[in-house]
């Protein structure tokens, strides 16, 4: 099977400062990866290479089997992007936003489908309010509105869920996961909520100062390196690194 994202040696150097280290792995349709790692390890600069945002200083990706540095116009039909921290312009209602995001996709049958992701993203009594007097949760899924418009063959999840409360961070799991197993799409999810990746996730890169230090399935991942939980695991990659480079 093809795989949808592809990264090869991939590296990001800032001055004397490495950010991402000699990366490399793959995603395949309907698979949800999650990046892994303490503040400053490097998943938002990778996210960022692989939308196009940051120009990596050498390696390559790959997606949907071709070139994002020769082909970023026409691969970026086919991705999408959904993050806590990157709220659409708060002074367009809701409907606006997606509708303008929509025809940037190229998005065909735009207002019905429209319709049928607010309905799905439980954000239809609030579409004709500005995204601005939104709070924290509804700018969240409003955003996953955008992410999905285009049905993406890649989606970039960065903290998608951390500004909701339990219960609807529990459902759009719930919808994230039912969706990519029905388009096929595959995701690529950095989370700092540990049970969250154990429920989505069925590989989990952990990466520390800007290298993959270990990959495996998140229930079983920790066992192997005699911890008792994916969080505990998470604690001694972000205060140890090193160990685990030697392993």
């Amino acid at each position: 099977m093809t795989p949808v994202l592809e990264i090869k040696n991939l590296s990001k150097k800032y001055e004397s400062l490495e950010a991402v280290q000699d990366i490399s792995f793959s995603i395949a349709p309907g698979e949800i990866v999650g990046l892994l790692g303490p503040n400053g390890a490097g998943k938002t600069t990778t996210i960022s290479m692989l939308l196009g945002v940051l120009e990596p200083t050498s390696g390559q990706i790959k997606i949907l089997g071709q070139d994002l540095a020769h082909h970023r116009s026409e691969i970026m039909t086919k991705v999408n992007f959904a993050a806590v921290y990157a709220h659409l312009p708060g002074n367009m209602t809701v409907w606006q936003n997606l509708y303008i995001f929509g025809l940037l996709y190229g998005v065909s049958d735009l207002k019905n489908k429209i319709q049928a992701i607010a309905h799905t993203l439980n954000i239809e009594k609030f579409i004709k309010m500005k995204c601005g007097l939104l709070s924290s949760g509804e700018n969240t899924r409003v955003t996953l509105a955008k992410a999905l418009l285009n049905s993406p063959s890649l989606l970039l999840l960065d903290e998608p869920t951390a500004s909701l409360d339990p219960s609807s961070a529990h459902l759009i799991r719930e919808q994230i996961v039912a969706y990519s197993k029905t388009k096929n799409t595959a995701v690529l999810w950095t989370s700092h909520n540990m049970q969250e990746v154990e429920s989505v996730c069925s590989r989990v890169l952990f990466v520390s100062r800007g290298k993959i230090l270990l990959e495996g399935d998140p229930k079983i991942l920790p066992h192997e390196h005699n911890k008792q939980s994916l969080e505990e695991l998470f604690i001694a990659v972000a205060r140890e690194p090193l160990t685990f480079e030697t392993q």
